[in-house]
């Protein structure tokens, strides 16, 4: 084939292929760039939600948000490098009633786990052992139905209501933990009850350090729950 430019006549595209060459150079080097890596195309997932139907006990009576038993639990859980969050629902004042009728409510927040933490207010309100444990079994069955796994904190009576409503109050927790096959952390209190360093004035609500004696407490069974949650989802 003839070629049609003369000898030493100059490229008069040069210029222009100069030109092309060094925008796809540009789109290439921006296209690496803007190009996710594998560890960036993974999409984290979102952290498990612990809900706490709860009463002032895990609200955070009188204490400081991050005092509050959820907002202690979410730390110490992050610390052993679990992915959680764990709002702050409790209701001071709340009874087992109340808390099943904003289960519903509570539901719709999605939660990952579940810890029931009721039962106080209806010790120290004298209500029938039978409508605590009514309404708490219900409570377990909604959350049954919607495949919740659930951790049941137990409560005591308070001693001065007598021995005989005591007993019948106080087996309802590991009854209904055994019914429903849920994970069962026997007092929610556990170490801190009737300690005057570690509850308020008032002899009932914990303070900064009882809460952080409860979640030390609590932990062991959050976090096997949690792993069995994990090895359920693999």
């Amino acid at each position: 084939m003839t070629n049609l430019r003369s000898k030493g006549e100059p490229n008069r595209y040069g210029p222009v292929a100069a030109a092309f060459n060094r925008l796809g150079a540009l789109i290439l080097l921006l296209s690496c760039l803007l190009a996710p890596s594998d560890a960036m195309a993974q999409v984290t997932p979102a952290p498990l939600k612990i809900i706490v139907l709860g009463d002032s006990l895990s609200a955070g009576y009188k204490l400081p948000r991050e005092a509050a038993f959820t907002s202690q639990l979410e730390t110490a859980l992050k610390a052993k490098g679990y992915a959680v969050s764990v709002p702050n629902t409790g209701v001071s004042g709340e009874t087992t009633s109340g808390g099943l009728s904003r289960l519903d409510w509570i539901l719709a927040d999605k939660p990952g786990l579940m810890i029931v933490e009721l039962g106080a207010n209806d010790g120290l309100r004298g209500i029938d052992p039978a409508r605590t444990r009514e309404n708490l079994d219900k409570i377990l069955t909604k959350l049954a139905e919607k495949n919740v796994p659930v951790i049941l904190a137990g409560m005591m009576a308070p001693r001065n209501l007598g021995s005989e409503y005591g007993k019948v109050f106080d087996a309802i927790y590991p009854d209904l933990a055994k019914k429903h096959g849920v994970a069962l952390y026997p007092f929610f209190l556990e170490g801190v009850a009737m300690d005057p360093k570690l509850n308020q004035e008032d002899g009932m609500h914990p303070t900064t350090e009882g809460v952080a004696v409860i979640v030390k407490n609590i932990l062991p069974t959050v976090t096997a729950t949690l792993d069995k949650i994990k090895a359920g989802a693999k």
